[in-house]
Order: structure tokens, then C-alpha cells, then sequence
């Protein structure tokens, strides 16, 4: 006669409940290591040492930046950053000292310092070779003849050709 086989059902006992919860909380901690190794390592770095120092001069320097009146805009053609800087008349501005660091908001991989020149139309251009599409920032510091400082960051979009 043929012998029955009696299939044992699966009971959960404290070891799996154990090990459940111990994978679980393996991967959380897993992803959380790894998204806080991925933060820091395309953390550009701080804005300014001291911000409370920073902030008792922001007014007056603002104040000083808008007295100038500049209308700055920025445009890539082909590999050339383009940067104009207007006055309010809309004419050219010539400047003292330009600094210009272009690049992505999300890392500093693809940061490139500028040397800009002002051409005959009075815009400054600097060879930036070829960017990819997407968002990138122009970060320019500027001192006009009368030595006032102009700081302004310009979004630049550039789109797929």
C-alpha cells in the first residue's frame, strides 16, 4: 500500500520575523549611506565663511549694486559665452575687473573659470568649448570704474541641437 506523505505547513516562527526585519532595516540603512555619500560628494562647498558677517553688509552692498543701474544678460554661442552688461542708457558698460565661473547648480564637475575680453560690440566673451544641454550658472563678480562690486548669478538653459 502506498504511504501518504503529509506536507508540513510553513509556520513563522521568531527567526524569520528576525531576519525580516534585520533586511529591512539593512537596506534602509543601505540607501541612506549611500544618498549621504552621493550629498557630500557633489557639495560644491559653502557660500561665505560667516554668514551672520555676511548679512550686516548685504543692504548696503545691494543698495550699491542697483545705485550702478546694470542690466546683465548671458547666452552661449557655440563654444562662446556670451555677457552683456548694459548701463541704463543700454549702452555697453566697460568694467575693472571681471571674474566669471561657469557651471552646473547640482556639482563642480564641470565648473570652468572664464577669461573674458570685451569685444568691438562691448560685450565680454570667453571660449567655454562645447557644454552640454541643460541648466548651467553663470556666476560673474564684476568692479566698475568707480570700484563698486556687482555679483549676479545668470541661469542659462542651453537645449539639445
Amino acid at each position: 500500500m502506498g504511504e501518504k506523505t503529509e506536507k508540513k505547513e510553513f509556520e513563522l516562527t521568531g527567526k524569520h520575523v528576525l531576519a525580516i526585519v534585520v533586511t529591512a532595516f539593512s537596506i534602509i540603512i543601505a540607501v541612506n549611506v549611500f544618498m549621504a555619500y552621493s550629498a557630500v560628494g557633489t557639495f560644491p562647498g559653502l557660500e561665505t565663511k560667516n554668514s551672520y558677517v555676511a548679512s550686516q553688509k548685504f543692504d548696503a552692498q545691494r543698495e550699491a549694486q542697483e545705485g550702478l543701474g546694470w542690466d546683465v544678460a548671458a547666452r552661449i554661442e557655440g563654444e562662446t559665452l556670451v555677457l552683456d552688461i548694459k548701463d541704463v542708457n543700454g549702452a555697453p558698460v566697460t568694467v575693472t575687473s571681471l571674474y566669471g565661473l561657469l557651471g552646473r547648480a547640482t556639482h563642480v564637475n564641470e565648473d570652468q573659470e572664464t577669461e573674458f575680453t570685451q569685444s568691438s560690440t562691448g560685450a565680454y566673451v570667453a571660449q567655454v568649448g562645447q557644454l552640454g544641454e541643460g541648466n548651467w550658472n553663470l556666476r560673474m563678480n564684476a568692479v566698475a570704474e568707480d570700484g563698486t562690486s556687482f555679483q549676479q548669478r545668470i541661469p542659462i538653459y542651453l537645449k539639445a541641437n
